[in-house]
């Protein structure tokens, strides 16, 4: 082989070396590029008992998934899960989530939350199931008892309970002495009537309000308002 020969073959495998080597670097480059996927339950661990709010906020803003992509918005709704059951979650997430989730396994975290801010948005969300909110009516702090009894989706058993409870105050009262007449029209006669003479008989109603109800179309109601 001529000297020119043999420098044209060294050129022709230093050029070949050199290619292999960028594949391989770029294919080292990839991999390492390539997010390691986490398991469901790890990560919803991590996030239970992280500490750090920059990342729990940005987990209880981050947009769900399409539901027809269901194995992604199933995660994404078990992980708002441990972010709202985690205190270190900035409270205006945690109010937020309160405010606009329909999960139930989110709003039952939120709903055992030691702020009285969250679990009064809880009671006002209207995604609520009913047993949820009829929890709620019992809570320790009156606010927020109040909001649930005015939540539609509160029983008539809790608004009973809540229309005979002289704890109750006024302005509530004064929202459920109006159920069945000037709303839900449509609510059952029966149980909006007891509902409406509860608050009768509540030593707790204001003045105008018992005056509006001496004029309840119905008997039995207006004659509670007017012993009093």
């Amino acid at each position: 082989m001529t000297d020119g020969e043999q420098t044209a073959q060294t050129a022709r495998n230093t050029q070949a070396h050199g290619v292999q080597d960028a594949a391989g670097n770029q294919g080292e480059a990839s991999e390492a590029q390539t997010p390691q996927f986490e398991p469901l339950t790890v990560t919803y661990e991590r996030l239970r008992h992280s500490t750090d709010p920059q990342e729990l906020h940005e987990f209880a803003r981050r947009p769900l998934p399409d539901r027809a992509k269901q194995a992604a918005f199933s995660r994404a709704t078990a992980l708002l899960e441990a972010v709202a059951g985690n205190q270190h979650t900035p409270l205006e997430d945690r109010v937020f989530l309160a405010e606009t989730m329909p999960f139930p396994n989110v709003l039952v975290k939120l709903s055992e939350d030691p702020s009285p801010e969250v679990r009064r948005a809880v009671a006002a969300n209207r995604n609520d199931k009913n047993w949820l909110v009829g929890r709620l009516t019992k809570d320790e702090v009156p606010e927020v008892r109040d909001e649930a009894l005015r939540n539609p989706q509160t029983s008539w058993k809790m608004r009973m309970e809540g229309a005979q409870n002289p704890e109750v105050d006024a302005q509530t009262l004064d929202f459920l002495s109006r159920l069945g007449v000037e709303l839900e029209p449509d609510a059952p006669r029966i149980l909006s009537t007891m509902v409406r003479r509860g608050v009768a008989l509540n030593p707790n109603a204001g003045a105008e309000t018992i005056e509006r109800l001496k004029e309840d179309p119905v008997p039995e109601v207006a004659k509670a308002a007017q012993r009093r």
